[in-house]
């Protein structure tokens, strides 16, 4: 088929022979450059002893001048990652560990030459470490080399914590459209701790108090747990840690961790009461009555440590009003959208419940509680979470119900999830899951299931198997209730080298899971290489690689190829640009509507689009990012322009300003589409911030406004106050006001 979009003007290719000049090169001369690296030592890992606390420190940031920490010897010696890959770290960290029956306390002094130049480029909890001089640590607990809880802090004392699932590993092409949880790590979890910091002419110190209940672990003496810390020292982009890594690997690897001993531990009571209230005041303007309603709400959420590794949470009245909306997407494909879930009570333990290709076959998907097809709410009346670990067996049951909303035709519903996880040697594992919706109209076909086994091997420090296999069962549907993943994974010596093959019948059908697309076979592979030249005008890595995902339907289409053949070029100022080409192909087995007016035909479209990417250092004041991609889009072409202004004004006054624009010309019209995206936050202290985020999305001509005031206590409760605007074709449509307060109440305590 001759088409459009295949058509090389001259603009477009002075841009393919340019990425393919630059990309080729990279290819052929990669091996040849000297690379300035030294392997560390992996064989050994680093050993360190907890002390018994007589006495429990008072937590302010001061290491230095206080005596229960000076009792107890420090351990440091970080050795680099970057820039200078196995050589000992810049400047001196002294790191010391202590418990107390109750609390785990780690303290940190990070020397600095310099510290009028420390880095701070956000007080939010949660904000990304990675952009300013920062502290992290990594608690394996029962020593898996799977699992752990993270946590870290910057020299103004902010809260980032996370867990870990699977040394957060997820799908190497997940579906990453935006944060939240997705694979195995998840940011969102917030759990009960304290930090304090100080800065002083030495550099600047933090004091970590975390309650053993706040963790997951078993009892008995001499235990012994795996660790590693981190250091950033943004100034020079040096990142060191304690068990040293290959450059590959981050502080999630696990199995690369260092171990903490002379542990002896008890179970800590805990028993958790938190309890909410609200006030809701709404008015729909696209109504008939127009009135404001006001609503009042009250639920709560329980903790109960059955045992130190095995915790029970119940709900009723569920309710997520403090958080952030989903960000804007349009669809310009016939699949679905993949958006993640945030909302609190569903992210706890939730690597646990993810068995399938994240973001692309989630065998079960929290998202599909609670919220309907079309983004209605759904209201929750509650329910129950078991999940913890009994010795190397992770467990997980989950239940919940919700409400029939008679006028969207949704019928109340059980949601239930089964899931075991034993873990074995060397990093393997075997579990399976067991998913089920039921109907609560009394209607015996109103159910859907899906269960599955999955499991992985480790063979070795280098390489991995992983995979999964599961059938769905729905009333009506009886043949090709299938689908399954096998994946292999290689990454060590700066190489890393994944392939995979997922095939999804055509009568699977989760409804509690995620489906980006029905009924494929996917082949996939991918080949990328670490390469740290020897003084070559500042750069600090290359990555050139390869991928490649091709969908084929159950009678031989490709639906969707796609071949990228790319380089990131990144300096050790923070500057990063990528360049690379896409050899795509479409199949379009049914004609569909892209856009309003304007039909994609049937036929097979093969096209070419070059690609570059462009990032400033994201430590400073100003960044910003951009993304283009020119070339061929079924039978015409598109422009892709993408870009993202950063601006900060100290460490409490944070604004990004997005916009993504496409301009796409087919056979049978053209059209233009727009996203635009406006973040500003003040963060007032690390737990008292205002937070807004401005979307437009032309397509459908809708402005929308979330300002969001939180005033937090501990583990995601306080204060909030939330106001939401949607101004629909320039006329306002809705608007609310929201004010919802928590507590925690420690009843243990």
């Amino acid at each position: 088929m001759a088409i459009p979009g295949s058509t090389e003007n001259s603009e477009y290719m002075f841009f393919k022979r340019l990425f393919v000049l630059a990309v080729g090169t990279l290819f052929l001369s990669s091996t040849g450059w000297t690379q300035i690296q030294t392997m560390p030592n992996t064989s050994e890992r680093p050993d360190a002893k907890a002390s018994i606390i007589e006495k429990e420190p008072v937590i302010d940031g001061e290491i230095l001048n206080d005596a229960v920490w000076q009792m107890i010897e420090p351990i440091g010696d970080l050795t680099q990652t970057q820039p200078n890959s196995g050589q000992p770290a810049s400047e001196k960290t002294e790191i010391r560990i202590g418990y107390s029956t109750n609390t785990l306390y780690v303290s940190v002094v990070c020397f600095d030459a310099m510290p009028d130049q420390l880095v701070v480029s956000d007080s939010r909890r949660d904000a990304s470490l990675d952009d300013m001089d920062g502290f992290l640590f990594i608690l394996d607990t029962y020593h898996d080399q799977q699992n752990g809880f993270m946590f870290g802090t910057n020299s103004i004392g902010i809260e980032y914590d996370a867990q870990v699932d699977n040394e957060g590993k997820g799908n190497f092409n997940a579906n990453r459209q935006q944060g939240g949880i997705i694979g195995g790590f998840n940011l969102n979890w917030d759990g009960s701790w304290e930090v304090k910091t100080q800065v002083g002419d030495y550099g600047w110190s933090a004091e970590f108090a975390i309650p053993f209940k706040t963790l997951r672990f078993k009892s008995g003496n001499d235990q012994i747990w795996g660790l590693n810390f981190r250091r950033n020292i943004r100034k020079t982009n040096e990142v060191a840690f304690w068990a040293p890594m290959p450059i590959e690997f981050d502080l999630k690897r696990l199995s690369l961790a260092g171990t903490l001993s002379g542990l002896d531990l008890q179970k800590p009571g805990n028993l958790k009461i938190i309890p909410y209230v609200l006030g809701t005041v709404e008015r729909d303007y696209g109504t008939s009555d127009s009135n404001a309603e006001i609503d009042v709400e009250f639920g709560a959420d329980i903790k109960y440590s059955i045992t130190p590794g095995m915790t029970l949470d119940l709900t009723y009245n569920t309710d997520f009003a403090q958080v952030e909306v989903d960000e804007v997407q349009i669809n310009l494909d016939r699949f679905n959208l993949f958006f993640p879930e945030k909302r609190p009570f569903f992210l706890e333990n939730a690597g646990l419940f993810s068995v399938g290709s994240p973001g692309e076959v989630d065998l079960f998907f929290s998202r599909r509680i609670g919220i309907g097809p079309d983004g209605q709410i759904v209201p929750i009346i509650g329910g129950a979470r078991l999940s913890g670990k009994i010795n190397r067996t992770n467990v997980g049951l989950l239940s919940m119900f919700t409400e029939e909303v008679e006028e969207e035709q949704i019928t109340a519903n059980n949601f239930t999830v089964a899931r075991i996880d034993h873990q074995l040697a060397s990093r393997s594992s075997v579990g399976a899951i067991f998913v089920s919706r039921q109907g609560m109209s009394g209607m015996t076909d109103d159910y859907n299931q899906t269960y599955g086994i999955d499991g992985k091997w480790g063979i070795g420090q280098k390489a991995q198997l992983s995979g999964f296999y599961a059938q769905s069962t729905t009333p009506g549907i009886n043949d090709n209730r299938h689908a399954f993943k096998f994946q292999s994974q290689y990454e060590w010596n700066s190489l890393s080298i994944n392939g995979a093959y997922t095939e999804v019948g055509e009568g699977f059908n989760p409804e509690v899971g995620f489906l980006q697309r029905t009924a494929f076979r996917k082949p996939e592979f991918r080949i990328l290489y670490h390469v740290r030249p020897d003084d070559m005008i500042g750069l600090l890595e290359l990555r050139p690689h390869i991928s490649y995902r091709g969908f084929w339907n159950f009678n031989g289409l490709l639906e969707t190829g796609f071949l990228h053949i790319d380089n990131h070029w990144e300096w050790k100022s923070g500057l990063e640009i990528h360049t690379g080409i896409n050899f795509t192909t479409e199949g379009v087995v049914t004609p569909f509507e892209i856009f309003e007016s304007v039909i994609v035909s049937e036929g097979t479209y093969h096209n070419q689009e070059a690609q570059i990417i462009f990032l400033t250092n994201s430590s400073k004041s100003v960044y910003i990012s951009t993304r283009s991609i020119i070339g061929g889009f079924f039978d015409g072409t598109r422009m892709a322009n993408s870009g993202t202004l950063g601006i900060r004004v100290g460490e409490k006054f944070n604004t990004e300003f997005s916009l993504i624009h496409n301009d796409i010309k087919l056979e049978n019209g053209s059209f233009t589409t727009d996203i635009f995206r406006g973040r500003l936050t003040y963060s007032f202290t690390p737990r008292i911030y205002l937070q807004s985020l401005i979307q437009y999305n032309s397509v459908a001509d809708i402005w929308s406004t979330n300002i969001r005031f939180s005033l937090l206590e501990q583990a995601n409760s306080g204060l909030f106050i939330v106001y939401n605007e949607i101004r629909d074709h320039n006329e306002l449509s809705n608007r609310s006001f929201t004010v919802k307060y928590s507590h925690v109440i420690d009843i243990l305590h």
